[in-house]
């Protein structure tokens, strides 16, 4: 071993204290000693009072302090009582020495390995842990062992070592092991080997196929989940199953097959860390559970009619600032949702009864002002009682009903009574242009006199193209997502059900929300000073 002189040392311990005890720097500019030694020489300068006179020994030989006997029993007491621990903290002394110090000073208290454990002591233990009404920790510490001591017992058993069978067969007799030759002996031996070897064949093929029913059973019940936690609708991949998702179903499954959920973690695609992150969010109150009931209150109000747009201006105007997100996100976990529309379409179309107006329009459905160009279709309802028909005249500048009539047909004096309650609202100088598609009911000599009569621009689309009349066709779309389909209206009346599409027509022109302006139609005319 290299020898160092005094002066070396106290450089050494020196440049140790100057730089912020780093050994690694120590060596790096020295050459020399290696880390456990230079923190020997250290302690012992620190112990000696910084005394450059005082003992620098390597450790080699030399004669320890009290202090320094009763440092390293005290840390192998506390820590587990185990040599190597401690050696490897302190940087002293040897095993040998270490276990004659804490005789001497802590008699009866040194770790002492156990005899090796018999068979049956090994076959017992691995039974109970086994069957569940132990841990491999608890059978471990009454046997002097490690928890994984138990646990590889456990796997060699299950495994079917050789050794290990014919050690538990014999220790069960009560005898000692059998020798090679009393196993293969002739009389009966041969034949008695041979339906061992059949029976341990058939166990581990039980054991198997237990194993791979277990498998099957497990993917089946992830597959099963998965879809209930997706739904069955379009877009629901198990692919894209979130990872709060797959912490669900590791809970689950670690409930339902009563396995630990690190066990399944690599099944269900999750790591260790993003699955006890994720567990401990579950955990927590719902972030926008407060937010719940002012937004079913509002969708309430709205007549289960609104989006998450709309609700989101309803929450603003009452003080409730939240990103529209949130709202979108909370509506759809917890199924608020419009009712979806249908496709059936009503056509008014039956012949060219006079000559069809240009298409003025060519839509180009916007107007700088009110009252300068208007959309007007007809549209029916099919209740338990019959038919109801609407014919409504919309106002291109803001989308606002301006008059409407409804009857039980759709005859030319519904749209022709429409038309005159429309230009009644009419100031002097206003002449606007009324867009149709070719409905009969537009090309009667009724229709036409009121549109003379008024001043009004007769504008016609295109036949058979509903986009070409979209202003109206926009409004009924609406109109019978929010009032009439998947709504109940089977057992009404047919003037029940008239009163119900009055309110409602009343309900949009004056207290729907348009996203466009943040408040109703009403109130932005009246913001801009466009109606009393």
């Amino acid at each position: 071993m290299v020898k160092y002189t005094r002066e070396q040392r106290l450089r050494a311990v020196r440049l140790y204290e100057q730089y912020d005890r780093s050994a690694a720097s120590v060596i790096n500019e020295l050459g020399y000693p290696s880390r456990q030694m230079l923190v020997r020489w250290h302690r012992a300068w620190v112990e000696a009072g910084r005394d450059d006179g005082g003992s620098l020994g390597d450790g080699r030989g030399e004669r320890y302090t009290p202090g320094q006997k009763r440092a390293a029993v005290d840390h192998y007491l506390r820590h587990g009582r185990c040599a190597a621990r401690t050696i490897r903290a302190l940087g002293y002394p040897c095993k040998a020495l270490l276990a004659r110090w804490v005789d001497e000073l802590e008699p009866g208290q040194r770790r002492i390995r156990r005899a090796p454990v018999d068979a049956r002591t090994r076959r017992k233990a691995v039974v109970e842990y086994a069957s569940g009404s132990r841990t491999s920790r608890q059978v471990g510490e009454e046997l002097g062992v490690s928890a994984d001591v138990v646990r590889n017992w456990k796997h060699k058993m299950l495994a079917g070592d050789d050794k290990e069978r014919a050690m538990g067969d014999d220790a069960d007799k009560g005898g000692t092991p059998k020798s090679r030759e009393d196993r293969h002996r002739d009389d009966g031996g041969r034949s008695l080997e041979g339906m061992r070897r059949e029976r341990d064949e058939i166990r581990s093929q039980l054991t198997r196929m237990r194993a791979e029913r277990d498998e099957l059973e497990i993917e089946l019940e992830i597959i099963r989940y998965t879809k209930e936690l997706l739904g069955k609708g379009r877009g629901a991949d198990p692919d894209n199953l979130t990872n709060a998702g797959r912490t669900r179903l590791v809970l689950h499954l670690a409930d339902r097959f009563a396995m630990k959920p690190r066990d399944l973690l690599g099944r269900c695609g999750l790591s260790r860390s993003t699955f006890y992150d994720n567990r401990k969010r579950l955990g927590r109150p719902e972030r926008d559970e407060w937010l719940l009931d002012p937004v079913r209150r509002a969708f309430e109000q709205s007549r289960e009619r609104y989006g998450y747009r709309r609700i989101w201006r309803m929450l603003r105007d009452q003080g409730i600032r939240v990103c529209a997100r949130r709202v979108m996100k909370l509506m759809t976990r917890h199924g608020i949702a419009p009712k979806l529309r249908s496709r059936r379409r009503y056509n008014s179309y039956s012949g060219e009864h006079s000559p069809a107006p240009a298409n003025l329009v060519n839509r180009r459905f916007h107007a700088k002002a009110p009252n300068r160009l208007w959309a007007a279709d007809i549209t029916e309802f099919r209740i338990g009682e019959g038919k109801t028909c609407l014919s409504p005249v919309i106002d291109c500048y803001d989308g606002m009903p301006v008059a409407w009539s409804i009857g039980t047909s759709p005859t030319a004096e519904l749209a022709d009574t429409m038309l005159e309650q429309a230009c009644a609202t009419l100031k002097d100088g206003e002449h606007p242009v009324i867009h149709s598609d070719r409905g009969c009911h537009y090309r009667w000599p009724g229709w036409i006199r009121i549109c003379e009569r008024h001043g009004l621009t007769r504008s016609m689309s295109a036949k058979g193209c509903s986009p070409d009349n979209a202003a109206a066709e926009g409004f009924f779309g609406r109109l019978k997502q929010e009032f009439y389909y998947n709504q109940n209206h089977r057992d009404d009346s047919i003037d029940e059900f008239i009163d119900a599409l009055e309110a409602y027509l009343v309900w949009y022109r004056d207290e729907r929300i348009k996203t466009e302006y943040g408040m109703s139609i009403r109130r932005h005319r009246q913001a801009l000073g466009l109606m009393a």
